[in-house]
């Protein structure tokens, strides 16, 4: 086809199947106010002619008694190209029509879906009625249009296998009512959405969290680590950068064809380290692994200022597993002795669990019985045994009347011997006083779990919660056995010898130090506690730790000893903290206003106490974040890029931060619009509830309390 026969970029974009012959002509000028008669110009032959779509289409393909001459320029290769065109057109016109669903509206709005893709395909009034029929309430509000845009968006949300939650996205509103502002706007297609809008995006993301990367020069920041393998088993890992702010995803590492040493995890970190700035950064936060452990301390060896934590939810976690389920290796006999029968707990209530969930009319029976689902706990949850546990313990009523029913005896068509063990088990009043023995003594650890599996600052608390912890369960576990504790229990010593030890292993200087900055442990609210409380500088282990921090942070003796005569007046309240408002606000005020207010005078104790308040102490974030993760690169999207996965999750959990900051977060239908993030809908499951790890976040416990009818509105 010759060059002149080409549609111009405005002719392509106007291009309608409907009339796909228009892309060889130029449009002029549109005559009258009505009708489709226009002024145009031949590509071919240069004529201009007058008229609608029909003359064009006899002028092009040289159809006599139209009203037009025919075009003379118009070849035989033109008109073979020309019928293909209108071919194909006429083509998607009728595979478009049949794929039309009809929508579920109400007898007074019918849609024209001849032209279902014009802004004028709307129509809320069905033809057939007679003019002036339409009541003033519908007219005014064009009722009808609004029921199928509804339908229409009901429809995305069914085909697409989108969440409910997703309607209280405060994005997804927003989005709509801009729109309602542009009319004939077309949405973006498949590759603007993955391209340049997702680079846009990321961009503007960058900028506007640039205020929050500007606080870290005062108020410090703690680098998190995690491991992980996506929906194709490439290994990667996140690194996540959490402040005073929030956290705030940095990148995902694909480590495909590496091997995941200590050298090439530090290398990840230092790289990082060195991309913030090494005097922003106050901790590296990983898990317990070894090589986690060993690339910890290459760090520290490197930034002597830096510190390696490692995560106190793992390593509660750890302790828990080993007090609920211990080794049966013979050099932990004497702790299956002491706690073994709390994993033969466990296992019944595994067994009760599977038998119910693995038989359907058992199934049945159950939620004619029990509100709440059974919950199919992950292995890898954070106190799986104990959740798994508290769930029982709130369905016994339940479960008591299930077996007693008369449909669980006269039901006889699957395995009647487990039925019975089911019964026996389930009735046995020992069973039950099992489990209520088992959440009232971990009942301090899980507590201590869930504060610390958190983004929030919490670095200063560590050393008290968990002195406290120990205190709390020794508390239980003398009341149980109707001791004295100047007896001996053989249990607790048991139990306090694996928490001891999990704490020694993660036990690090910046804990101590954290603890003794925070001014609420000298006050004299906080010691009346406790009989045996001691403020942080007549500690000696604290002050062991506390020294070793000032050796790294300070090089210099004459740094080291005016630091150290700042922490001594601050210790003993002197001079400018002697006043009874310094003393006093110790108790009320959070540890970081304290010293926003009252420590000016100790510039040097200042600005470390500013950095380490604000400070986390688990890598809880991250393990959420894989939870964000998978949600975004699950089986059914695989074939995404780990690039343009790793993009999706940067806009997906900084935007969450960034709306969390906003004032409007806790207002309107789109209040706490993230909480239960990306897996809400799963907790609906309709045979079981599956908590993984992360859809439940630990550090909002608000959900909990966060109600939902039947409508999905929220209310606390």
């Amino acid at each position: 086809m010759s060059s002149n026969s080409e549609p111009s970029s405005d002719q392509q974009n106007n291009q309608d199947d409907n009339a796909p012959l228009w892309r060889f002509v130029t449009k002029e000028a549109k005559l009258g106010k009505g009708g489709g008669n226009i002024t145009f110009q031949c590509n071919f032959c240069r004529q201009i002619y007058k008229g609608s779509y029909y003359r064009v289409k006899a002028h092009l393909l040289k159809i006599k008694g139209a009203g037009v001459a025919s075009c003379t320029k118009v070849t035989n290769e033109n008109l073979v190209e020309m019928r293909r065109v209108m071919e194909e057109a006429e083509q998607r016109v009728k595979q478009y029509n049949l794929k039309q669903v009809p929508l579920p509206t109400s007898s007074n709005a019918k849609f024209n879906f001849e032209n279902s893709s014009s802004s004028a395909s709307v129509s809320a009034i069905d033809p057939k009625r007679r003019k002036g029929s339409i009541g003033s309430i519908e007219k005014a509000f064009n009722m009808g249009a609004r029921e199928i845009v509804d339908s229409e968006i009901a429809r995305m949300f069914y085909t697409g296998g989108l969440s409910f939650h997703f309607a209280r996205n405060p994005y997804y509103a927003r989005a709509f009512k801009t729109v309602s502002q542009l009319p004939g706007y077309v949405p973006p297609g498949y590759n603007a959405l993955r391209t340049t809008l997702l680079q846009k995006e990321k961009s503007n993301i960058e900028n506007l969290l640039e205020p929050i990367k500007k606080t870290w020069n005062e108020k410090g920041v703690s680098i998190c680590s995690d491991g992980w393998s996506d929906a194709q088993r490439r290994p990667l890992i996140n690194i996540m950068a959490v402040s005073e702010s929030g956290p705030m995803f940095l990148k995902a590492i694909n480590c495909e064809g590496e091997t995941k040493d200590k050298h090439f995890i530090a290398d990840l970190l230092i790289n990082t380290i060195q991309e913030i700035g090494p005097q922003k950064v106050v901790q590296v936060i990983t898990d317990n692994a070894a090589a986690c452990k060993a690339a910890g301390h290459i760090v520290e060896a490197k930034f002597r200022h830096i510190f390696w934590t490692p995560c106190v939810v793992h390593t509660l976690n750890l302790a828990l597993k080993n007090i609920c389920a211990p080794s049966t290796h013979p050099r932990y006999d004497d702790v299956m002795e002491q706690c073994g029968w709390i994993s033969r707990v466990s296992s019944d209530a595994s067994f009760i669990k599977n038998f119910i969930m693995n038989h359907a009319m058992r199934l049945s029976m159950y939620n004619n019985h029990c509100k709440l689902k059974l919950l199919s706990v992950a292995d890898t949850r954070f106190a799986s045994t104990i959740v798994m546990l508290k769930r029982f313990k709130t369905i016994k009523r339940g479960l008591e009347q299930l077996v007693i029913s008369e449909e669980w005896e006269m039901y006889k068509e699957d395995d009647v011997v487990k039925a019975k063990e089911v019964k026996d088990k389930i009735l046995n009043e020992d069973f039950w006083m099992d489990v209520d023995y088992i959440l009232s003594f971990t009942a301090p650890m899980y507590e201590m779990l869930r504060l610390a599996d958190t983004d929030k600052p919490c670095l200063h608390n560590i050393y008290e919660w968990w002195d406290s912890m120990i205190e709390k369960v020794k508390e239980v576990i003398y009341k149980k056995e109707h001791k004295s504790f100047t007896e001996n229990s053989r249990f607790f010593d048991i139990v306090n010898g694996i928490l001891v030890e999990r704490w020694t292993k993660s036990h690090t200087p910046l804990h101590s130090l954290a603890h003794s900055l925070n001014p609420r442990y000298y006050s004299q609210q906080w010691l009346d506690e406790s009989h045996d409380r001691v403020p942080p500088h007549r500690d000696m282990d604290v002050v062991r730790e506390r020294k070793k921090c000032f050796e790294r942070y300070f090089s210099s003796e004459v740094e080291r000893r005016r630091v150290n005569e700042e922490y001594a007046i601050f210790s003993a309240s002197m001079e400018d903290f002697s006043s009874s408002d310094s003393i006093n606000d110790r108790w009320y005020m959070s540890p970081i206003k304290w010293w926003i207010v009252h420590g000016t005078s100790a510039p040097m104790l200042q600005s470390i106490a500013l950095k380490l308040l604000g400070q986390p102490c688990s890598s809880s974030c991250c393990e959420r974040n894989w939870s964000t993760y998978n949600f975004i690169h699950s089986m059914k999207r695989n074939k995404l890029t780990p690039q343009r996965a790793e993009d999706l999750v940067y806009v997906h959990n900084n935007l969450r931060l960034l709306s969390r900051r906003s004032p409007n977060y806790n207002e309107g239908e789109s209040k706490m619009w993230d909480i239960g993030g990306d897996g809400f809908d799963s907790m609906d499951i309709e045979n079981a509830g599956i908590l993984e790890i992360a859809n439940l976040s630990l550090d909002e416990p608000e959900l909990e309390a966060m109600l939902f009818d039947s409508e999905g509105n929220a209310s606390l």
